[in-house]
């Protein structure tokens, strides 16, 4: 039975004719500006943060007859196409992040004032809280879900090169490399998707949005070949318990799901791991003599104070209890770095689990992910040869890419050394992948890290710092148990040999 259980582990399912995954934001950005150019009704887009001045193709060049900022593309096509309907729907953002970005969202008020644009900040989340989702629908009939936001320090290339000129930002100051992850669907995901967004916009605004009608043209961008076709595509979510409304925790569900699944190898990228919940999964998959590889991808260390100190922290605890479980050596925790040995931040959240389950989208692995933030992820579980053929080689591409060696290579070196974790040890000559260390702690820092301070698991304990440890590791226990004996028996299939070059050795059944 699949990992995906509409009313637990997601909300709905739905199919897309086709399916693909955009590696870090040269793609998604270009991918955004054909699939912008070719939308006829209407235009929904999701966000944490928005800067109208986010260029499309930083290339250095800069045609006032042929803009690539983001906010011009808009109002150019809600002005050209009065039947086209553009609504962005940005994250309220406290006035301390504001800052961290010019006060961007906030600016972009101005930005579309007196447009055919309608702009909205919202705030319908509980105090401390944000809406995390990122989501983009043109005409219903494609959407993309994913870690990224659009705006004017996210854009990169899979290369992550030095100095990269590219990455220039309004002030003409260059930001760090980054790596985000994007997937594009079509059909009926694309349709759920946009539901998604016109409830957010009715909770925000009072005001409900009907579907657009059909439309002949295919918004899919012609450049961006799909990797899978005809896939279920399952839709999962956070929201918190407010207003009357009751707590959405189908994404904590589905990762714990996920990781009582896994065979053979669990694959996580996240900017953020704090979940004790989460990292007690890994510990009991991790002990088991049979039990699945686990690699994690995570940034070097936060590009903000705030999040050094609260997340930087807390992730080295999780890690040190990794550590203790993995007596059979099966656990890697790494930071990518450029060729010079700069960080690389990792703003994705991704899992792949064997090459049978891939996950994209916004949640992190933290504690205000699975019950706090809004959050969106798309998944999609298979057994059809094809289809995981294109799932292995989607995660050895994000695996390869950070030590600058192909998909290819990883694969065969998957074959050669037995399994994920010896192929990243063979082929990760030059150090490109950093082993993450624990960050050493003061007093604030113990303090900090015991009581989880700006990550809560939800409405009841945002509050209540100092319960939040025991509670926390409580569930962690409790909560894990149940739900990984509730997988086993009903999700995790038996022990089987993967497609041929899917995945790593075989295991006997």
């Amino acid at each position: 039975m699949t990992v995906f259980r509409p009313g637990n582990t997601c909300w709905r399912t739905a199919r897309a004719d086709r399916a693909a995954f955009l590696i870090d934001n040269e793609a998604y950005f270009t991918a955004v500006y054909d699939a912008l150019q070719k939308a006829r009704r209407s235009i929904l887009l999701l966000g944490w943060g928005f800067d109208p001045r986010t260029r499309l193709f930083p290339d250095g060049y800069d045609s006032p007859d042929d803009p690539d900022e983001v906010g011009r593309i808009l109002v150019e096509l809600a002005s050209a196409r009065p039947e086209l309907d553009v609504r962005l729907l940005i994250w309220k953002s406290a006035l301390p992040i504001s800052a961290s970005q010019e006060f961007f969202p906030h600016k972009a008020r101005k930005f579309f004032r007196n447009t055919p644009v309608h702009f909205r900040l919202d705030d319908s989340v509980p105090f401390g809280a944000c809406h995390h989702q990122k989501v983009l629908v043109v005409d219903d009939r494609l959407a993309f879900c994913g870690g990224g936001d659009i705006s004017v320090d996210r854009w990169d290339s899979p290369a992550h090169k030095d100095d990269d000129r590219r990455r220039i930002m309004p002030k003409q100051e260059c930001h760090d490399p980054r790596h985000e992850v994007m997937m594009m669907v079509d059909g009926a995901a694309a349709r759920a998707l946009g539901d998604l967004a016109r409830e957010r916009w009715f909770r925000s605004t009072g005001k409900r949005l009907d579907a657009p009608p059909p439309v002949g043209a295919d918004p899919w961008p012609e450049h961006v070949p799909a990797q899978l076709f005809g896939a279920e595509v399952a839709i999962a979510r956070t929201e918190p318990e407010w207003k009357k409304r009751p707590q959405v925790e189908e994404i904590r569900r589905l990762t714990l799901a996920s990781i009582a699944a896994a065979d053979e190898t669990i694959y996580l990228e996240n900017q953020y791991f704090t979940s004790p919940v989460v990292t007690e999964a890994l510990a009991a998959r991790l002990s088991e003599p049979d039990g699945p590889e686990v690699v994690l991808v995570s940034t070097g260390h936060a590009p903000s104070w705030f999040d050094h100190l609260t997340m930087d922290r807390a992730r080295g605890a999780m890690i040190w209890r990794l550590r203790a479980a993995d007596v059979f050596g099966r656990f890697r925790a790494f930071w990518p770095a450029t060729s010079k040995g700069e960080t690389i931040i990792v703003h994705s959240k991704v899992t792949v689990i064997d090459d049978r389950i891939v996950r994209v989208g916004s949640a992190n692995l933290n504690n205000r992910s699975g019950g706090f933030d809004t959050e969106c992820e798309l998944g999609v579980e298979s057994d059809d040869p094809g289809a995981r053929r294109q799932i292995a080689a989607f995660r050895d591409r994000l695996v390869g890419h950070f030590m600058a060696q192909t998909g290819d290579a990883v694969a065969k070196a998957r074959a050669k050394f037995g399994g994920l974790v010896g192929a990243i040890d063979a082929l990760n000559r030059e150090g490109r992948l950093q082993a993450i260390e624990p960050p050493e702690t003061m007093a604030i820092g113990d303090f900090i890290t015991r009581h989880h301070l700006g990550d809560p698991q939800d409405t009841r304990d945002s509050w209540r710092p100092g319960r939040r440890r025991e509670r926390l590791y409580q569930e962690a226990h409790a909560l894990t148990d149940a739900i990984i004996r509730d997988a086993r028996s009903v999700v995790r299939p038996p022990l089987r040999s993967p497609s041929p070059g899917a995945s790593g050795p075989t295991r006997p059944a």
